[in-house]
């Protein structure tokens, strides 16, 4: 046996030759298939560039891009780094070359594949230092080829360079990641060949004839599932279910019946009976006090379950906080997204919408406006009974930085987009899947909500996207983001003029949007009249095929919808315009319409099956009634921090005949800021809270002197505001660094009553809203996408007994004062008049002065300084004085 394992042992040894000499026996690449046989392309690191001292840009330049390298140079690198050595591929062709010194040249263009190129011969090399000349004929014939010509180059085969993917191989190769076990079974030589006889014996009466091989974890293998396919089958749960009803034979049956009266001779008898007279006298008296009781109280209402209700009120009397009830964010959007605007349901509890849009700048949004493209712009339903799924999503072209419901139809909703479209969604075929979502198991405004764990989302609807029904016009539109739209009331409607008329239509028809493109432009959602009668040929190539999810409420409007009028607010002398962000119209208070009353209209609507908006009218009415008395001003906040108040009304002008919009009537810089919020009091419908900048102001419409209320500078800037729904003396105000201040003007005028913390990003939108009598909530959304939802307590919803009177008050005397502050300045110019006038006669009688009295004060002044003069001669002793009283000179 021992001789056979040399043998093994010798093989072993002299196995790796072989595999030797095939590596040094391959042929090095080179460039014969470009016509270059003597060119071999080289790869060469920066360590082999610092040996051979051939770095590029220090040794090797673009005047000389070629080395001389030694031939020993070569080997010795060979011999210190074998295989490693950039050299190893063309080691054959350095053996073999005939010289000392090989040519290394600088493939700068990486004209044959790698960054070097060795010449393997010497006629190569001479060819290269010494280039053969070119003769004349060579060169005018030159001349004569045009350079446009393609020269075709074969595909060259270049030798693999390793980039590390043998890793990412590796790692995805199948390979036995166990150690393969070895059995020996060996036997006695002896044995071998001899007879074997086989017979039955009891394993467990021979020692050792029995084992047991019992299963046990062994701790040296561990085995871990990667994948499992698992199958499911779901079918519907099938009852079968039968009753039974018992037939009887059916009988028409009728019944005729008579009222039994008095004759009239009893009738007469009972009229001027005194026991008749006597009960009415009687009864009259007692039946008046109890109809006077009925008409000042209720006498049916327990006045202790009252007081009780009122004693249980959530929260405590004392707890001025803003309690966090729910909240909700996005978590299947794949980009990062905020919050631009948020609109309560005008009539389905419990249900909010919010515009969301990426958070990028401008630059940002042009260099990943390709990516931009394929994420769609969405207007969000959240649910309290669902926060994590949204119930509707309405798409848009782009992303949206305002929407409001419309007055009329809540499933009527109109947006702002940041390319400066208005977008319309009619939503009236999902209304039924929005109002069966379960906000506390009620839709009475006397509910109150339950907590969240008590109910119950429809998990087995999945969330719906909803296609806008129609876009305005790219070209006629606005041309920039749309900051803010408003619908206009359905008791009015505007013509181009701006003139006011009767809205007969009895419903919303007509929007009002600004932007940062310095236009305020008004809208109509009705078919405007042709100008010239279409031919039957356009009214076919109109007929575009609908599909089949998005309604044809708005289809005339898609694409060619064109703002009823522009108002641009010009800076006077200048040919600048100023630049609108916010607006606030006269009328906003006429829709904040009781709940009662859309909810009326809604079912109404439903008895009828027909909406008013699915059969508009083609055009305004021509005979419209106007209103005379109607005010058209409005109030304005721009970017630069003014509030404008000024008319929409268009007049011509007297040289041009051309529509100018009507001067503003005021215009005040307050705030140092863009102008986030303009809003009109619930209470007071002249009233309006401006915020913008690092200040707060409230301003009168009748007074044109400047704000009431100017707050100071505040620590971080204010991003957003909005007046209590219940208190007139207290608004929020939204802050960058993700607090809410909230004022209470009869706790204080010249600060906030608190502040509390909401989020740590800034807060870009408020609303609150009134859920029943003793439950309101406030949503606060903020930069980074997250919808809050607070419950407000007890002091901040429930106003005091004398309130509305008492902030009545306070914003007269704040009217008094700037009245006061008026007259003062008036009165101060008019005594700055007076001394100016003083001053200027004054100068008047010094210079109305006559020439002699001039004179003669010219030669008192001359005759004192001679005097003066001979005063100091004389004490200096230049002059000496005789007896006479004359002078002398001392020589």
């Amino acid at each position: 046996m021992a001789p056979k394992q040399k043998k093994k042992s010798s093989r072993r040894k002299k196995s790796p030759k072989p595999i030797l000499a095939a590596s040094e026996d391959m042929e090095p690449v080179n460039m014969e298939s470009m016509g270059h046989p003597e060119i071999y392309p080289l790869v060469l690191t920066t360590k082999t560039q610092e040996i051979f001292n051939c770095r590029i840009d220090e040794d090797i330049t673009d005047e000389q891009p070629y080395k001389l390298i030694n031939k020993e140079d070569i080997f010795e690198d060979l011999r210190n780094r074998a295989a490693v050595s950039d050299f190893h591929p063309v080691k054959k062709i350095v053996q073999e070359y005939p010289g000392n010194e090989l040519l290394l040249v600088y493939d700068k263009d990486f004209k044959y594949g790698l960054n070097f190129y060795l010449i393997g011969t010497e006629e190569g090399k001479e060819n290269y230092l010494n280039p053969p000349e070119v003769s004349e004929e060579q060169e005018e014939y030159k001349e004569y080829i045009p350079e446009d010509v393609y020269i075709y180059k074969p595909p060259v085969s270049k030798p693999w360079v390793s980039l590390g993917s043998e890793k990412e191989i590796e790692e995805e190769s199948v390979t036995e990641s166990t150690k393969q076990i070895t059995y020996m079974i060996s036997r006695k030589r002896s044995e071998f060949g001899a007879p074997i006889k086989f017979s039955d014996q009891n394993a467990s009466s021979v020692k050792d004839a029995y084992i047991e091989c019992t299963a046990y974890p062994d701790k040296n293998f561990t085995l871990k599932q990667l994948e499992k396919d698992v199958g499911m089958q779901v079918i519907p749960q099938i009852k079968d279910i039968s009753t039974q009803t018992k037939w009887t034979y059916p009988k028409n049956a009728t019944t005729q019946y008579y009222p039994r009266e008095f004759s009239e001779e009893e009738k007469e008898t009972l009229k001027q009976s005194k026991p008749l007279v006597d009960f009415l006298n009687n009864a009259s008296i007692s039946v008046e006090i109890a109809l006077q009781q009925n008409e000042i109280t209720n006498t049916f209402i327990d006045d202790w379950k009252h007081l009780a209700e009122e004693e249980g009120t959530f929260g405590d009397k004392t707890d001025t906080h803003l309690k966090e009830y729910q909240s909700f964010t996005d978590l299947h959007s794949p980009t990062e997204k905020m919050i631009t605007c948020v609109s309560w349901h005008p009539t389905i509890y419990g249900l909010i919408a919010v515009s969301v849009a990426v958070r990028l700048s401008f630059e940002d949004r042009v260099h990943f406006s390709g990516k931009l493209l394929l994420q769609p712009s969405l207007i969000l339903f959240w649910s309290f009974s669902d926060p994590i799924h949204p119930q509707l999503m309405l798409e848009s072209p782009d992303d949206i930085f305002c929407f409001k419901f419309c007055p009329s139809d809540p499933n009527i909703i109109a947006g702002g987009c940041i390319n400066g479209q208005i977008v319309m969604w009619d939503i009236t075929t999902h209304a039924d899947r929005i109002e069966n979502v379960k906000a506390g198991g009620s839709r009475s405004k006397k509910a109150t909500l339950k907590p969240m764990f008590l109910l119950e989302p429809e998990s087995n609807k999945e969330a719906m996207y909803i296609r806008h029904c129609a876009v305005s016009s790219i070209e006629n539109g606005h041309k920039k983001v749309i900051t803010d739209i408003h619908w206009l009331s359905d008791t009015f409607e505007i013509n181009r003029m701006g003139s006011v008329f009767e809205n007969r239509s009895g419903i919303c028809c007509q929007l009002v949007t600004c932007s940062a493109d310095c236009t305020i432009c008004f809208w109509d959602i009705r078919p405007q009249k042709p100008l010239t009668p279409q031919t039957t040929e356009k009214k076919k190539e109109e007929n575009i095929e609908i599909p089949f999810d998005v309604p044809s409420t708005f289809l005339h409007l898609d694409l060619s919808w064109k703002p009823l009028t522009k108002v641009r607010l010009s800076k006077g002398e200048t040919s600048l315009d100023h630049c609108p962000t916010k607006i606030s119209l006269k009328e906003d208070h006429l829709l904040c319409k009781t709940q009662d009353k859309v909810l009326a209209q809604s079912k109404t609507a439903k008895a009828e099956e027909m909406n008013p908006y699915h059969n508009l009218e083609s055009g305004m009415p021509n005979l419209l009634k106007p209103i005379d008395d109607f005010c058209t001003k409005f109030f304005v906040g721009t970017e630069e921090g003014e509030v404008i108040y000024t008319d929409w009304k268009m007049e011509k002008d007297p040289e041009t005949g051309r529509l100018m919009p009507k001067k503003p009537v005021s215009l005040h810089t307050i705030h140092d800021g863009i102008v986030h919020t303009i809003q009109r009091s619930p209470f007071y419908d002249d009233i309006i809270l401006t915020v913008g900048g690092w200040n707060v102001a409230i301003w009168k419409e009748s007074v044109m002197t400047g704000p009431l209320l100017q707050s100071c500078c505040a620590p971080k800037r204010y991003t957003s505001g909005h007046w209590s729904l219940t208190r007139p003396g207290v608004f929020y105000i939204g802050r960058e660094d993700g607090y809410i201040d909230i004022w209470d003007l009869l706790e204080k005028t010249h600060e906030p009553a608190q502040s509390q913390n909401i989020c740590i990003t800034m807060i870009t939108c408020i609303k609150p809203w009134i859920f029943s009598s003793k439950q309101q909530f406030i949503a606060i959304a903020d930069y980074y996408g997250t919808l809050h939802i607070l419950e407000i307590p007890w002091t901040l919803s429930r106003p005091s007994t004398n309130e509305m009177t008492s902030i009545n008050h306070y914003f007269e005397r704040e009217v008094k004062h700037l009245e006061y502050v008026e007259q003062r300045k008036k009165i101060r110019e008019q005594e700055k008049k007076e001394m100016e006038q003083e001053m200027a006669k004054k100068k008047v009688k010094i210079y109305q002065k006559s020439k002699e009295q001039m004179e003669a004060e010219l030669k008192m002044d001359y005759e004192s300084y001679l005097e003066l003069e001979k005063t100091v001669l004389i004490n200096l002793g230049l002059i000496k004085v005789t007896e006479k009283g004359s002078y002398s000179d001392v020589m």
